[in-house]
């Protein structure tokens, strides 16, 4: 066997080793999300198989990661996914670094792009109240637990896998607030208006019509939002998501603009256009980091620029 196959052997099997030792320190150490994990796994996975003839990712060189850097944009990956990648490995050689099993970091030399991120969609609250009307417009379950759905994600500014992960347990007693496990297995607050606790209670009326029949009927469920058909017992982000397009068709708003992450985005910007402190934003939407709610200000403060350039009578001329 030559030298080189050996070498290229070695380092893929070092490699392989050291991914799996970085996933698991991201895991235990900062309590990385499975989603994130899954992405983390996937990123490295790409990188070594670019890499796995240029020594390996436990042996490539600056040159190398460079080359698998300027590769991501050659294949006409979003924007979003190559910054993900670059991360991702940056992380991993930093981690291997600290480790003692490399002297080097074959990414530190490379600059990370500038992107500009781009501004969240929106939708207004007169959109939202729209489309609660036709989604409850037939008066059936199905209206119900979407409209529920609806005013629970903007009352509380959820993710989407927070939403469709609560339990019954979390809405007991008619709460003011919710005890949420975001990104990180961190816990926050996060509040429920008038209008949203109203919908839980009009949507638990009807939650049995979703659970899967059983030979002495419905099979009780943890979850606030169960599922016949799921592995997972629960509704998925992805029914969500098709069940917000329908929606925002029936009530002549542009699907387009719509999501299950667009609420969150609404719930943030509206509070700071009503004057929110934004340390005070930060918390209920459980950003690690205020740099991620900032965005959220430039969103605002367009908005009330054209509120005033439309607006103002002095702008009319």
């Amino acid at each position: 066997m030559s030298g080189l196959i050996v070498r290229m052997i070695t380092a893929a099997v070092s490699g392989a080793a050291w991914a799996d030792a970085f996933l698991e320190m991201m895991a235990v150490e900062r309590a990385a999300a499975k989603n994130t994990l899954t992405a983390y796994r996937r990123d490295l996975e790409d990188a070594a198989a670019f890499l796995a003839s240029r020594d390996g990712l436990g042996g490539a060189s600056a040159e190398a990661v460079e080359a698998y850097f300027a590769s991501l944009g050659e294949r006409g990956l979003s924007p979003a996914t190559a910054s993900r990648r670059r991360a991702a490995l940056r992380q991993f050689y930093r981690f291997v670094l600290g480790e003692g099993w490399r002297t080097d970091d074959p990414s530190r030399r490379v600059d990370a792009p500038k992107k500009g991120r781009p501004l969240p969609k929106l939708v207004s609250r007169d959109e939202i109240e729209r489309m609660i009307a036709a989604a409850t417009v037939n008066g059936d379950a199905a209206g119900l637990r979407l409209a529920c759905m609806i005013e629970v994600v903007y009352a509380a500014g959820l993710r989407v896998s927070e939403l469709t992960g609560l339990t019954v347990q979390a809405v007991a007693r008619d709460p003011a607030f919710l005890m949420v496990r975001g990104k990180g297995g961190k816990d926050r607050l996060a509040p429920l208006n008038a209008p949203a606790r109203t919908a839980i209670k009009a949507y638990l009326e009807v939650r049995s019509q979703f659970l899967r029949p059983g030979p002495k009927g419905p099979i009780e469920s943890p979850w606030l939002f169960p599922s016949r058909t799921a592995s997972s017992g629960k509704l998925t982000p992805a029914r969500f998501a098709q069940m917000l397009n329908q929606c925002a068709a029936n009530a002549g708003v542009d699907p387009e603009r719509v999501s299950p992450h667009v609420f969150r985005h609404a719930f943030a910007t509206h509070l700071l256009e009503g004057g929110a402190d934004l340390r005070a934003v930060q918390m209920l939407l459980g950003h690690a980091d205020i740099a991620t709610t900032q965005i959220y200000t430039h969103v605002a403060s367009d908005r009330l620029r054209d509120t005033v350039l439309t607006k103002h009578p002095l702008a009319k001329g």
